[in-house]
């Protein structure tokens, strides 16, 4: 396994148009499969991501809020969109619009998680950079429990004032 000290770079790597970035977790997040676009993305192989936690590619701009609204709407059995910052093993750093659904069992049980990347639009990017970094601007001014509360009371207030839902206002955003 690499390094986990990574250090954050300024290097963008862009997906490519008809890139998609596959992987499936356990219920705890562990990846169980990562396709090779992700392996390319990501810098690592596929046995170095295999039973590894999903964030292993968690960019350190990412606040911690937008992490808890993705497991809050998966564990509630729903689809989830967004745009996430990921971090590559050498410290580059890579934008994708994010699909992750919850995967069943024949008997109606959820048994993981299946999450489609893709390319995001500039313009997506652009918002949402500056929604991120006031949310994590927030979380560090705040001890951890507080500053996610504060992040999270932070995004809903934006959505009130947007008039929109989390999902449409992401969905609007990638177009």
């Amino acid at each position: 396994m690499k390094d986990k000290s990574i250090i954050p770079t300024d290097r963008e790597r862009v997906m490519r148009e008809n890139d998609f970035i596959v992987s499936k977790t356990d219920l705890t997040g562990k990846i169980t499969y990562a396709n090779r676009i992700f392996q390319e993305f990501a810098g690592y192989t596929e046995s170095e991501l295999l039973g590894t936690q999903h964030n292993i590619v968690r960019h350190p701009d990412m606040p911690r809020a937008a992490f808890k609204l993705v497991w809050d709407t998966i564990k509630a059995k729903q689809e989830f969109f967004g745009f996430v910052k990921n971090m590559a093993s050498d410290g580059s750093y890579y934008w994708v619009f994010t699909h992750i659904t919850p995967s069943y069992n024949r008997e109606g049980k959820v048994i993981g998680y299946l999450s489609v990347r893709r390319k995001p639009r500039v313009e997506a990017v652009n918002t949402i950079t500056g929604l991120y970094q006031q949310m994590l601007s927030i979380e560090k001014r705040n001890s951890p429990n507080q500053g996610m509360d504060s992040s999270t009371k932070f995004l809903l207030d934006f959505l009130t004032e947007k008039g929109a839902s989390y999902e449409e206002l992401i969905l609007a955003l990638q177009g």
